[in-house]
């Protein structure tokens, strides 16, 4: 099972005063988002949009999943982002005979002393890698459940809490079939947000092979935050605003999966959870100190779809969770 270390130490990148109207207590924060942003622009050409998105999950204490095809950057990404903080780092590339104790660790009995010592598996990190997630049992798959809903692992009968910052990106392919265990719904309600990087632009994609043409840039790509930074910044967007008409809005936005045709199980209460929160970290990395509705429009797909089951008929028909979203993000009411 590899795993890759912790990228090293560099100084932080220098920006300009910044002048956004952001709270006085979350200046740092908010030029925090903005070096880790830079950061990986530096690698993920043409995906400005995925990176936001996977930032403000980060930032709201959430988990990603990146489904797309092979070879769109899933990967990248991931390392891009975990290069970018001075954090702890690991990955484990998911297989069906990967065991739950290859993730979260081992109790070995050590016959000098005579008594057990438990060795960490690499769910004990800050940013955690679960390349192709749905190749391993759902044996495997759910010894991460308790991880990423608790930020905790039971081992032996002993609670054990995982750091501060514990951040999973897992990533998996849509059209590989052979091998592979679809996540059960449990899971994916784990998840705060998925979404896909999709192809970029031909002009953007020979920028790809001119960066990659000698080396790949990723081996000189640095931290420019500390995980300090991080764990503010964190701290700063759950002082972000939200009023009370925003919050029935984003809860409307998912109620209404639940009664949606074609839909036979409609998002829970977690997703309204996860929309409230990551629309504080979107309005946060915009400069403000309060959410809009254009921040919970413009997360609603992210953060909802994955988690809705369609009717049989339904799929069949080509009736996809993605447009079900949009059909009621655009007739929900928006408050004045």
């Amino acid at each position: 099972m590899p795993l890759l270390p912790s990228s090293p130490i560099a100084p932080p990148l220098r920006h300009a005063p910044e002048t956004l109207s952001v709270p006085a207590s979350g200046h740092n924060g908010h030029e925090t988002y903005q070096k880790i942003s830079a950061n990986i622009a530096k690698i993920m050409q043409g995906q400005a949009g995925s990176t936001r998105k996977l930032l403000a999950a980060m930032a709201s204490d959430g988990h990603v999943l990146l489904e797309d095809f092979p070879g769109t950057g899933k990967t990248t990404l991931a390392k891009a982002l975990a290069r970018s903080i001075e954090a702890r780092f690991k990955r484990v590339q998911f297989t069906p005979d990967l065991l739950p104790s290859d993730i979260l660790g081992v109790s070995v009995f050590n016959q000098r002393d005579q008594q057990f010592i438990f060795h960490e598996g690499p769910v004990f990190t800050n940013i955690l890698l679960a390349d192709e997630i749905n190749r391993a049992s759902p044996r495997t798959q759910s010894a991460l459940l308790e991880a990423m809903g608790e930020a905790q692992v039971s081992v032996d009968g002993e609670r054990r809490d995982l750091p501060g910052l514990f951040f999973v990106i897992a990533t998996q392919n849509p059209v590989e079939f052979r091998g592979t265990y679809p996540l059960p719904e449990a899971q994916m309600d784990r998840f705060t947000i998925q979404f896909s990087l999709g192809y970029v632009e031909s002009t953007e994609e020979v920028a790809i092979l001119s960066a990659q043409q000698k080396h790949h840039p990723l081996e000189e790509l640095k931290p420019c935050v500390s995980l300090a930074e991080v764990i503010q910044l964190k701290r700063s967007v759950r002082n972000v605003r939200i009023s009370d008409e925003l919050k029935r809005y984003a809860v409307d936005l998912v109620g209404a999966t639940r009664s949606a045709p074609g839909v036979r199980l409609g998002a829970s209460p977690r997703a309204s959870i996860a929309l409230m929160k990551t629309a504080q970290a979107l309005a946060f990395f915009d400069g403000l100190d309060f959410v809009t509705p254009e921040q919970l429009q413009e997360l609603a797909v992210s953060v909802i779809a994955h988690r809705l089951v369609m009717e049989p008929q339904a799929r069949f028909s080509g009736q996809t969770p993605r447009a079900v979203v949009e059909e009621i993000v655009k007739k929900t009411k928006v408050p004045a």
